[in-house]
């Protein structure tokens, strides 16, 4: 290699590791998070990690992993990942599978609460750091996770059914569609849902059964809803998939004037939500998560961040409110994997 050659390899390695420490600042800038984590550098050496969310068919799980490949180039981690396909059953072989191999950190996003642990605890067990992303593998006091990286899911399920209720003027009907019960993140959502519906006396709940994060149950439960309810004022969603599926057989029924609330900000929903078609969402930032996860774990490998100390045991990953009158500085931030 020439000098020439040389002086330019380096000048790129000083370009990589500058603009990773200084995308990490921007993604946890605003988290609390302390300065060593959120300035960590590029690792000099090539880093392979695992990756596995709920299911690649949910727009905010395929977000998050576009987020986490883009943030592992940055950080020159390689991502290899293991689809949940929205069935605990075949997220767990999948863990199992990821389990028997060699990693220098992990990331999962598990579909249900206690479905992945013994895997998980054998990773742990081998001195793999695992970073637990938006819903609980176990409960932390079970679990020795690295990380915990997940947004308010109470804050917003209440956020999206306030906004509801006080669209509809604080009286009506309104039904909510969950997503998997085992799932802590939708857990979180209906709880903060029930926290606000009981403050309106005249708002009467009339079904809130799961459709568990998938289009076509959903689909199918509102053609039942809008054959029952002659009156529906009001829906609120555990995701934007569910809303924009239900959405669709609202239109086809011409029943339009019932707002409707999701979970997420995803693309299809912030435009959506530019249009009237729905009225709010939130985000449940995917790319702060799943771009953290790289963050925490090169951290922990590279800098020897420990869990709780330099990294902390549980972040919370914020997101606003959607409205139309934020909806398009939403959209430049998801497009940047910022939030």
């Amino acid at each position: 290699m020439s000098g020439t050659d040389k002086f330019s390899t380096t000048r790129r390695n000083l370009l990589q590791t500058g603009a990773a420490a200084g995308a990490a600042t921007a993604l946890f800038g605003g988290l609390g998070i302390n300065p060593g984590m959120a300035a960590v550098a590029r690792s000099e050496k090539p880093l392979k990690a695992a990756f596995s969310n709920a299911g690649l068919q949910a727009t905010w799980c395929a977000q998050g992993k576009q987020a986490a490949e883009w943030w592992g180039k940055l950080f020159n981690v390689e991502v290899t990942w293991f689809d949940g396909q929205l069935d605990a059953v075949k997220q767990r072989a999948a863990i199992d599978n990821m389990a028997s191999q060699k990693w220098d950190f992990v990331a999962i996003q598990a579909f249900g609460i206690g479905t992945l642990t013994q895997p998980v605890n054998k990773m742990i067990d081998a001195g793999i750091p695992v970073i637990d992303m938006d819903t609980l593998i176990a409960p932390l006091d079970q679990i020795k996770v690295h990380s915990f990286l997940a947004p308010d899911n109470e804050f917003m399920g209440a956020s999206v059914t306030q906004a509801l209720c006080n669209a509809i003027g604080g009286k009506g009907k309104i039904i909510m569609t969950q997503g998997a019960l085992g799932h802590t993140g939708a857990q979180g959502r209906a709880k903060g849902f029930e926290s606000v519906v009981k403050q309106f006396p005249n708002i009467e709940v009339l079904d809130t059964q799961p459709a568990d994060w998938d289009v076509s149950k959903a689909a199918r439960l509102w053609e039942t809803y809008l054959t029952k309810y002659p009156q529906i004022d009001a829906a609120f969603f555990h995701n934007d998939d569910m809303a924009l599926a239900a959405a669709n057989i609202m239109k086809a029924r011409n029943r339009t004037n019932i707002l409707i609330g999701g979970v997420d900000a995803m693309p299809p929903a912030i435009q959506a939500v530019s249009e009237g078609r729905m009225f709010a969402t939130v985000r449940n930032p995917s790319c702060r998560i799943h771009g953290g996860a790289i963050v925490a774990g090169v951290a922990a490998v590279t800098a020897g961040e420990k869990s709780g100390q330099g990294i902390p045991k549980h972040v919370i990953t914020d997101g606003p409110v959607v409205t139309k009158a934020n909806a398009a500085g939403m959209q430049w931030m998801e497009d940047h994997f910022l939030i």
